[in-house]
């Protein structure tokens, strides 16, 4: 009796894909951070030199937000190409558990006062910089379904060329295999017919002048 499905499982489903989308956006954030500050560290210098608050501004920006303009679209595209991913349920979702945890980080280091200050420029960009990076990520998913179909129809075609090419040398293999067993079976049928057209011993007549056996001394008619 085969087994059926728990009821369980499309809610199990459902699990396993909230934690892999959860788990995306964590990776990229911890990727993104490490990335950040050591490109930050680098560049300290000259986004400082920059003319205008208008120029260095948008700059840190990008460098703070790294996480979910870069490191998240090259997750969710590798990712695409493994797993079958919902476009934008998976960009959506990571992003904002990326940015529940950089919320929860700033409410840690500056607690309700940091998520409480007022709106300007550089928040107006990041938030632009957000959506950005959804854009982004769900782009990113839909190329990455994109590669995988077309490895995998490349991967069909030449399974398909390597069973055909299998088939022919198979034919080819058979057709050998036929024509030696008719050549052995005409071989076996020569063998009796050449060993019947010989000689049989005591059918054959003797030959003339041949001395008749001792005994047999041929009869004269009485004078």
């Amino acid at each position: 009796m085969s087994s059926k499905p728990g009821v369980l499982e499309p809610l199990r489903v459902r699990v396993r894909r909230f934690q892999f989308i959860v788990g995306l956006g964590f990776l990229s954030l911890v990727v993104g951070a490490m990335l950040s500050v050591s490109l930050v560290l680098r560049l300290h210098a000259r986004v400082n030199a920059l003319p205008s608050d208008l120029l260095r501004i948008p700059v840190a920006v990008v460098l703070e937000d790294l996480w979910v303009l870069a490191v998240l679209p090259v997750l969710c595209y590798g990712a695409a190409r493994i797993v079958a991913l919902r476009t934008w349920t998976t960009a959506v979702g990571a992003a904002l558990s990326g940015g529940v945890f950089v919320i929860a980080l700033n409410f840690v280091r500056d607690g309700f006062e940091g998520l409480a200050t007022g709106w300007s420029f550089a928040s107006a960009l990041r938030v632009v910089a957000f959506v950005g990076g959804i854009l982004l990520s769900a782009r990113a998913i839909r190329a990455g379904r994109a590669a995988a179909e077309k490895g995998s129809a490349e991967a069909e075609a030449k399974a398909a060329a390597r069973k055909s090419e299998y088939d022919e040398f198979l034919k080819a293999a058979e057709a050998g295999g036929a024509r030696l067993e008719q050549r052995e079976g005409g071989a076996a049928a020569e063998a009796p017919a050449a060993s019947g057209s010989g000689p049989v011993a005591g059918d054959s007549a003797a030959p003339e002048g041949s001395a008749s056996p001792p005994g047999d001394v041929p009869k004269t008619p009485a004078a």
